[in-house]
Order: structure tokens, then C-alpha cells, then sequence
């Protein structure tokens, strides 16, 4: 079953007194619920536009947008935050953590908003936390972190609401190669051995290779959409 559809999708940047800038250029594709997909292109291409648009952080210009079987103009803004907040996870490349704050309060962020009674909190964080190999760094600050823990935080967030997708944003950008490798494990066990679907954006070959599907992008088209007929695992980089 497809979880995100999108037909025809166009994003055009028409700032006052500027010409205006076509971002996305009629894209067309789905993403079945379960899968690995890789969004890949150099700087400018578009892939993080179409991200923010997938993950209801904007809209788009023209064509459609469906997620969950419901097109994104039937969401009222209330519903649209509820969505963003229960059915999806994001991981971006600077993490977004409180760095004077503890890693579980950190990744308890999310249920402020939830609905989740407040009682259950603290296991839930502590539970994704030990998903991600840091429950015993839970009453540390986020600063006190490497760089590739903070990652692992940030994906522990990410996963706190059980959402449907997570959307990473150039999540090994801010990585050394091993932190990256290991991130990227994070995120492909995740999608093999828990079923997530997972939607990454990135510009590296290496990472989008983690993923069971790439889509191509260049200026705002999509220059090719491919399986993946080797996936990369952590294994590769440990040899």
C-alpha cells in the first residue's frame, strides 16, 4: 500500500519583486509503506524542498499531494500538526536538540503535544533510547554528546510517537564516516527488522546505497528512479 503518493508536484519560490524560481517541476512517484527510499542530488536540486513538502513543513504550488490515502488540502492546519506530530518522525543533519538539556528530556519533546498520558513518558523515552544503543546516557546533556550520539538521539526523538515515516534530512552530513556508517545502520535496521518506512535525503552515493530504492534528482526533475541491487550495510565498512 502506498503511504505517500504525488502526482504532478510543482513548487514555485515567488518572492515579491523577484522572477519567480520553479524548485520542484512536476514530480510524479509513490512510496509504498514498509520501504527504503533515497532521495539523491547534488546542492539545488530540489530534494529538500520536496522533503519539507512531504513531511507538511510546506506546500506545494501545484499538483497533489496524497499522504495516508487523503490529499494534503483535506487537513485543516490542527490536523496537519497532529499528523506531522503522530504519524511522522525527522531527523535533520544539525539534530535540533536542546544542548543544556538531558537526552531524555530531549527525546520526550515530542509528547508535549501527543496526547500520551504524561505518566508514560519517561518509558517511552527510555525505551527509544535503548533502541538506538544510548540508555546509559540518558541523564547526560545533548552537549556533553558526540556528534554521531547526538544523531542517535535525534533518531530516538524521532521514533517516540511510533510514527509511519521518518523523513532524515542529510542525517551523516554533520558525521564523521564511522559516526555516519553507524547512523545509517541505525536507520536501515529500523526499516528491515521494525518495518519503518524511511525517506532519506542525501547527496552521497555511500548513504543513499543503505536504501532500497534511489530517486534521481536534478533542477527540480527526477532524472532517474532505481532499485537498489546492492545494499549497503555498517558490515561493509567494519572489514
Amino acid at each position: 500500500m502506498a503511504i505517500i503518493e504525488v502526482s504532478e508536484l510543482e513548487k514555485i519560490y515567488n518572492e515579491k519583486g523577484s522572477v519567480p524560481t520553479p524548485a520542484l517541476r512536476g514530480l510524479s512517484f509513490s512510496i509504498e509503506e514498509g520501504s527504503f527510499v533515497a532521495i539523491m542530488g547534488p546542492s539545488g536540486s530540489g530534494k529538500s524542498t520536496l522533503l519539507h513538502i512531504l513531511g507538511f513543513l510546506d506546500r506545494q504550488t501545484k499538483g497533489s499531494y496524497r499522504f495516508e490515502g487523503k490529499a494534503i488540502e483535506d487537513y485543516s492546519d490542527t490536523q496537519l500538526s497532529r499528523v506531522r506530530n503522530k504519524s511522522m518522525g525527522f531527523v535533520f543533519q544539525t539534530f535540533n536538540l536542546l544542548p543544556n538539556t538531558s537526552v531524555l528530556e530531549n527525546v520526550k519533546l515530542p509528547l508535549l503535544y501527543s496526547g500520551v498520558k504524561e505518566s508514560l513518558w519517561n518509558e517511552m523515552a527510555e525505551h527509544a533510547l535503548e533502541s538506538v544503543g544510548l540508555g546509559h546516557r540518558m541523564g547526560h546533556k545533548s552537549a556533553q554528546l558526540s556528534g554521531g550520539e547526538r544523531q542517535r538521539v535525534a533518531i530516538a526523538r524521532a521514533l517516540i510517537n511510533h510514527p509511519r515515516v521518518i523523513f532524515a534530512d542529510e542525517p551523516t552530513g554533520n558525521l564523521d564516516s564511522k559516526s555516519g556508517q553507524a547512523v545509517m545502520g541505525i536507520l536501515q535496521d529500523l526499516n528491515i527488522k521494525e518495518k519503518h518506512t524511511v525517506v532519506l535525503v542525501t547527496h552521497e552515493t555511500y548513504t543513499a546505497e543503505h536504501a532500497e530504492r534511489i530517486i534521481h534528482m536534478l533542477d527540480g526533475k527526477i532524472e532517474r528512479d532505481e532499485a537498489v541491487t546492492y545494499r549497503r550495510s555498517e558490515d561493509d565498512f567494519i572489514k
